[in-house]
Order: structure tokens, then C-alpha cells, then sequence
């Protein structure tokens, strides 16, 4: 079932979510959204921070890739310090 309120966009441009959604989905302060257009709709998709699983499951990935392809943690080390002395 899908529920809706209504709400008006400020000069400022902002939109208030109206409570009853902003409580149903757990909004706070400081959530954070990708804002999409299609045709004449606008979605506000939440970004959630990916789990720690997640993320441990990436990180290991990439080490694979990185042995694989040869590389060692002094080359990550060289490779950062020269984009760090570019700015």
C-alpha cells in the first residue's frame, strides 16, 4: 500500500518530509539521499552506510587483486604520497 502526504517546496528550495514518514523510514537529522528526476517525479533514495561485512568482504577483494597484479604495500604508500605532493 503506498502512502503519501503532501508538503511544499520553500524558497529556500527545501521540502519537508511530513513526521509520519520521516518516523515510519527512522529519518534523522543529517540522513542522507541521492535526489533523482523522472519525468515529472523527484525520489529521494536514502544512502545507508554499507555493513561492516560488507565492507571486510570488499577490502579483502581487493587485496586478492592487488597480489595478484603484483603490487606491494610500498607501492600503495609511493602511489599516494605522489598524489598527495599534486595538490
Amino acid at each position: 500500500m503506498i502512502k503519501f502526504s503532501t508538503t511544499k517546496l520553500t524558497s529556500k528550495g527545501q521540502v519537508v518530509i511530513p513526521e509520519d514518514i520521516r518516523e515510519r523510514l527512522g529519518l534523522n537529522p543529517g540522513t542522507q539521499f541521492i535526489v533523482m528526476e523522472q519525468d515529472d517525479a523527484i525520489i529521494f533514495k536514502i544512502i545507508s552506510p554499507p555493513a561492516k561485512s560488507e565492507l571486510t568482504k570488499l577490502l579483502k577483494n581487493a587485496r586478492k587483486q592487488a597480489r595478484q597484479a603484483g603490487l606491494k604495500s610500498s607501492d600503495i604508500d609511493k602511489a599516494v604520497k605522489k598524489v598527495r605532493a599534486k595538490r
